[in-house]
């Protein structure tokens, strides 16, 4: 198996800008305020020729406050799970009673597993001077680092590699992530809830404080021999509420797990109804026109009366995603969540369907047959024949003549007929049209003696009239 590293230390001490260093990424939120942290990110790191699995953790404060117990559990967790720890300090503040502390839990923890630590922010100062006065932490020689430029992470990997060999056969690289989902929603509607639901562990930070999750974290999971990566993202409020520039960064993340998602998960709150943020995200989904499913959350002990108006509710005003499948569900108690998992490999089977030509052709001539195309100009549109054109969603091609000019309408009946006829759930299907070019139309008709002398008749007549 690959051997999983630990990143544990203070806040802003530079967890998080030593993952992205290692793991050649931009994952993980990187400001200067501490605690941004607060769900474990994974990723994936080559040192000395060996590959290993690291795992960024949220700051281990000394608060008291809830989210600030929380995430000192999430991170304790990670350092019970994980083969090694790197414990990260700061050069810059020198030793803290926080870092005896951290040390002294980790030794308590560690279970005898390699613990390096890393003195970081040592820019300016001497390697050999930067880590003295953390010999104290009992910890073994400090690793002086600079996670920001780089500094001194080569002879770490090569400590690492000694200490932590990984496995000669490792091809965790070339591994499957299987369906890719994202779960969307505007925050404190159980996003994290429902992911730690779906893996059937406390693995996301949860509370009823809105904005809990902060970062957009990847979660690999294996279900009935199907492998999923469920992506949780921060909750997204209104544009005019947002004047925090971390939120701001929170949306971009969520914006590109859409964009590098499969299928999304919009995640609704039955109690409080449907409000203009949930169509705004859910036209976020649709623009990026990904396989979508509605869950529809705190579905448990809600009055028969209030579930009807939120079924008439939906039905009324989702119309037009009649593709996309509701699913009424309480991340809490886990009812109904169950059912999720058969939507979604089955929306994201639909999202790569594959057929020929000849079947894609067939179905467009009996869609043509049964509703003709508009008239234009006095001439009716030919389709002549149609192809996949793409996937995730399916994208048909249709070639003919006067295409350009089919109302968006006609359009939009075609995509609905092919969902229809090809039977596919929870996806979109984008239909486009190619017109062939006409290789006259540059050139110009020369009038025969005779049409020229007609030509000049009807202009007689038009001008004494």
């Amino acid at each position: 198996m690959t051997k999983v590293i630990a990143i544990m230390g203070r806040p802003n001490v530079g967890k998080s800008t030593l993952f992205n260093r290692l793991t050649r990424t931009r994952d993980a939120l990187v400001t200067d305020r501490p605690g941004v942290t607060r769900d474990r990110k994974i990723g994936t790191i080559v040192l000395a020729g060996g590959r290993y699995r690291l795992v960024d953790t949220g700051g281990l404060g000394d608060e008291e406050e809830e989210l600030s117990v929380l995430v000192r559990r999430q991170a304790m967790q990670a350092a019970e799970e994980a083969d090694a720890v790197f414990f990260v300090v700061d050069g810059q503040d020198g030793l803290t009673a926080g870092d005896q502390d951290v040390a002294e839990e980790l030794r308590r923890r560690g279970q005898g597993k390699p613990i390096f630590l890393l003195v970081n922010k040592v820019e300016g100062q001497s390697s050999d001077m930067a880590g003295v006065e953390f010999h104290a932490l009992g910890l073994g020689t400090p690793h002086a680092i600079s996670a920001k430029s780089g500094r001194g992470l080569a002879q770490l990997a090569a400590v690492v590699a000694e200490g932590l060999p990984p496995e000669p056969d490792e091809v965790w690289g070339a591994e499957d992530p299987g369906i890719r989902m994202a779960i969307l929603g505007r925050p404190n509607v159980g996003k994290s809830t429902l992911l730690n639901r779906m893996l059937g562990e406390e693995r996301m930070v949860t509370s009823d404080i809105p904005g809990t999750t902060r970062d957009s974290i990847a979660v690999p999971f294996e279900r009935d021999g199907q492998r999923f990566t469920l992506v949780d993202t921060a909750g997204v409020r209104r544009r005019s509420r947002i004047a925090d520039p971390l939120e701001k960064f929170s949306v971009l993340k969520t914006l590109e797990a859409i964009d590098a998602a499969e299928v999304v998960v919009i995640v609704l709150d039955a109690r409080a109804g449907i409000v203009d943020q949930d169509l705004t995200l859910l036209g976020m989904a649709l623009e990026s026109g990904r396989s979508l499913l509605l869950a529809v959350n705190k579905w448990d002990n809600l009055p028969i009366s209030q579930r009807r108006l939120v079924e008439e509710d939906i039905a009324r005003r989702f119309r037009y995603l009649d593709y996309a499948e509701v699913h009424y569900i309480s991340a809490l108690h886990g009812s109904g969540v169950g059912g999720l998992f058969a939507a979604i490999a089955a929306a994201w089977r639909s999202a790569y369907t594959r057929l020929p030509t000849h079947e894609i052709t067939e179905i467009l001539n009996t869609a043509v047959g049964a509703y003709p195309p508009p008239m234009v100009r006095g001439r009716r549109p030919k389709m002549r024949y149609a192809h996949l054109g793409g996937q995730n969603p399916p994208r048909i091609i249709i070639h003919g003549n006067l295409t350009e000019s089919l109302p968006d309408s006609y359009r939009r009946y075609l995509e609905g007929y092919f969902r229809k006829a090809l039977r596919l759930v929870g996806t979109p299907v984008k239909v486009e049209f190619r017109q062939g070019e006409n290789p006259y139309a540059e050139e110009k008709n020369t009038l025969s003696p005779r049409q020229q002398g007609k030509r000049q008749r009807l202009l007689r007549h038009k001008r004494g009239r």
